[in-house]
């Protein structure tokens, strides 16, 4: 018998998957054959003969470790004992509570439970009440349920609070550093930033070349290796932007104040200074501990509106800084011109932009609009950061490598049966498919209808990013040496380079073997957290996302929209509206006639009628159900 060990991922309709490790298909666990596990438990499974559809199937042997400790949901509840309704569906059950459970909490309320027995032998599992969130019409509840859901570290201890408000005390004087003081720089952020953690300027020299310089606040010289600071922003790993709130990784004393680079003031940074020929190839470069003094706070609105002279007021505003924005554009298009020729993937999916009332209701959905501008400080940080990772590689320095291996050989040829139906092919050798190849796909793609599925069938495709110790490139950019160094106020592995770079500058890049191991040591250690960390902020802003998204469509039932076939399943069709929300229409609902997937061009087909579904057809819908408490929404087709 073949027996393998992995994560069950359960599903609301009784059935799951487990998850053995990268590059090996899902297992599939009918109901009948789950055992006793619930969603994220380590389980062993014995691989049955059977197989359903490409996955192998399987039986749950035993539950080797549980990984739900607590969870949130709706409590409903009787005289004598109640149930807790999760808001987690996957978890695929409710929780049995005693009545000398429930404490203070009321029925209807949601509220979190601490599992006190797992399930077994087909009874439910059952737990205690230990904190009451509210009625989920309650401001703030729905996205309060994420985070303890997820058991996000929402406050911060005390003893971090006072080292950082004492940290925040500490005098700015140039101590040795670069001065850049008389140098014009600009933060270049959205309107509602607060967190500004890089500024730039850019220079014509006399022999064609270009000087780009990218200062980062120097958030370790406060947030100390060994400190309460340190420790909480491990913990952390990564800020978390929900729709209403900031989960911040460091104290605002921080993140909005001593490490922001705030227009006019004196701040400290780690500076990367660049000098960059016509052909956008970095030629020199240092780096160097610097006193800043940010000359003007931009956004991408204004900057747009300068450099693309749409808006006279802001060009009049700001006309003694106009060439520098000129030239940030010139140097801007340069970089790009030479990503894109290298394979840089540009994947155009458009992020929500949903807009919350003063009572943090959806009142708007609608696709975030990007610009040049955005571009700009895109290009600046790539280059940033592509610099410093080589630097430190060559150094054989420690480091927290920003890795994105190639996508797996099965995975391409499952990408070019979509494509298939679209007429494209990705080319080359699977094995040794190179990042041009994806390239290809886009730039034949741009422009046309499909544009906006195929960029999504290829992210797809693609492996997800992840924080390593070891350097293997990075497969999106089409770059051999990537890290993360120009966002220390909200992401750890850019605080840790930025630890390695001042101790090697320090030491005049003669770091003493001893503190190497450490920080090999740190890197690897570092790098995981980073990674889980990251993974559980992507999961709660998305989550934070569908909630708002359905709670919004709610109010939308029975209207007629027009949408793009994005996904086809064996039970339905998923349609994006253009506002960016996806809803399921089920094969259920498509009396019209009986429809048969085909697995191969990834279609839906009539048995009687021949009428063809299939990716990025452009389908009308009407709104029949959405849940904000389910975080679903339910189209028909018209």
């Amino acid at each position: 018998m073949e027996i393998l060990e992995g994560t069950y991922q359960g599903n609301e309709r009784g059935f799951g998957f487990v998850k053995i490790s990268d590059g090996i298909p899902d297992i599939f666990i009918a109901k009948k054959n789950k055992k006793d596990a619930m969603d994220k438990d380590i389980v062993s499974v014995k691989i049955l003969n059977e197989k359903r559809g490409e996955h192998k199937e399987g039986v749950i042997i035993k539950v080797l470790e549980r990984n739900t400790k607590q969870l949130v949901g709706i409590l409903k509840k009787s005289k004598t004992f109640g149930f807790v309704i999760p808001d987690n569906k996957e978890l695929g059950s409710d929780i049995f509570i005693s009545k000398s459970n429930f404490g203070k909490a009321k029925n209807n309320q949601k509220v979190v439970v601490k599992i006190t027995k797992y399930p077994r032998k087909g009874m439910k599992a059952e737990g205690k009440i230990i904190d009451i969130l509210g009625y989920e019409d309650e401001v703030g509840v729905d996205m309060l349920s994420i985070i303890k859901e997820y058991d996000i570290p929402y406050d911060f201890p005390r003893k971090v609070i006072e080292e950082a408000k004492t940290v925040a005390k500490e005098k700015i004087i140039p101590d040795g550093r670069l001065d850049l003081r008389d140098k014009e720089i600009f933060t270049i952020d959205g309107e509602d930033a607060k967190d500004l953690d890089d500024a730039v300027y850019v220079e014509k020299n006399n022999d064609g070349t270009y000087t780009l310089g990218v200062n980062i606040a120097d958030v370790s010289n406060y947030v100390k290796d060994g400190s309460e600071l340190n420790k909480e922003a491990i913990n952390r790993g990564t800020s978390i932007y929900m729709l209403d709130r900031v989960i911040p990784m460091l104290p605002k004393e921080l993140s909005n104040g001593i490490c922001s680079l705030n227009e006019g003031t004196d701040r400290y940074a780690l500076s990367v200074i660049m000098k960059i020929d016509k052909n956008g190839i970095v030629i020199d470069s240092q780096i160097n501990k610097t006193i800043i003094k940010v000359t003007k706070r931009m956004t991408y609105t204004n900057v747009y509106e300068i450099i693309e002279k749409t808006n006279k007021k802001t060009l009049e505003k700001y006309k003694k800084y106009i060439d520098h924005f000129m030239l940030m554009k010139e140097l801007a298009i340069i970089l790009k011109q030479r990503r894109t020729k290298n394979g840089y993937l540009s994947l155009d999916i458009p992020e929500s932009k949903i807009i919350l009332d003063e009572n943090g209701v959806a009142i708007d959905v609608m696709p975030y609009q990007t610009n040049f501008a955005h571009e700009i400080i895109e290009q600046f940080m790539l280059t940033a950061n592509e610099t410093i990772a080589e630097r430190l590689y060559w150094l054989e320095a420690p480091c927290i490598y920003r890795v994105h291996e190639k996508p797996d050989e099965d995975k391409i040829k499952e990408l070019n049966k979509y494509l298939f139906n679209f007429g494209y092919k990705v080319k080359g050798k699977m094995d040794e498919i190179h990042p041009k190849a994806f390239a290809k796909i886009l730039e034949d793609v741009e422009g046309k209808d499909e544009e906006r599925v195929v960029s999504t069938l290829l992210l797809r495709t693609l492996k997800i990013a992840k924080y390593e110790a070891e350097n293997k490139g990075h497969f999106g950019i089409s770059s051999k040496y990537y890290c993360h160094f120009t966002s220390p106020i909200r992401r750890y592995p850019d605080l840790f380079i930025h630890r390695i770079i001042s101790q090697y500058l320090t030491f005049d890049y003669n770091m003493p073997n001893n503190l190497k191991e450490k920080y090999n040591a740190q890197s690897i250690k570092y790098s995981m957290r980073s990674s889980e960390c990251e993974q559980l902020a992507t999961k709660a802003e998305r989550l934070s996302e569908d909630i708002k998204k359905a709670e919004y469509m709610e109010n939308k039932i029975n209207e007629e929209y027009e949408g793009t076939i994005s996904s086809i399943t064996s039970f339905g069709i998923f349609v994006e509206l253009d506002n960016t929300v996806e809803g399921l229409v089920r094969l259920t609902t498509m009396k019209d006639d009986y429809y048969i997937y085909d697995d191969i061009r990834k279609s839906l087909i009539g048995k009687e009628t021949k009428k063809v579904y299939k990716l990025g057809q452009r389908v009308k819908i009407k709104v029949v159900y959405a849940s904000k408490l389910e975080r679903k929404v339910d189209f028909e087709l018209l």
